[in-house]
């Protein structure tokens, strides 16, 4: 099983990539692993919102049947 992790904007520029798959089985353990993984994102990722197939989620899920993970980071808007 795997889940694609799509980052966005400062996300996407801190992971050094705009998406990756992961194996991870909840979203606790998905936040810990892109963290060590991508040293660059902790200082934003407690700050962005996680959509796991387009619900945001603020706790812990599994992720066992989810597609994607999308990282964004807060926009200014204008």
């Amino acid at each position: 099983m795997s889940v694609r992790v799509r980052y966005f904007a400062a996300a996407a520029e801190a992971a050094g990539t705009d998406a990756e798959d992961r194996a991870e089985t909840t979203l606790v353990a998905l936040r810990t692993a892109i963290a060590a993984a991508h040293p660059a994102l902790v200082g934003i990722l407690d700050r962005c919102a996680v959509l796991v197939d387009g619900a945001r989620h603020d706790d812990d899920v599994a992720l066992t049947g989810a597609t994607h993970v999308d990282v964004l980071p807060p926009f200014a808007g204008g």
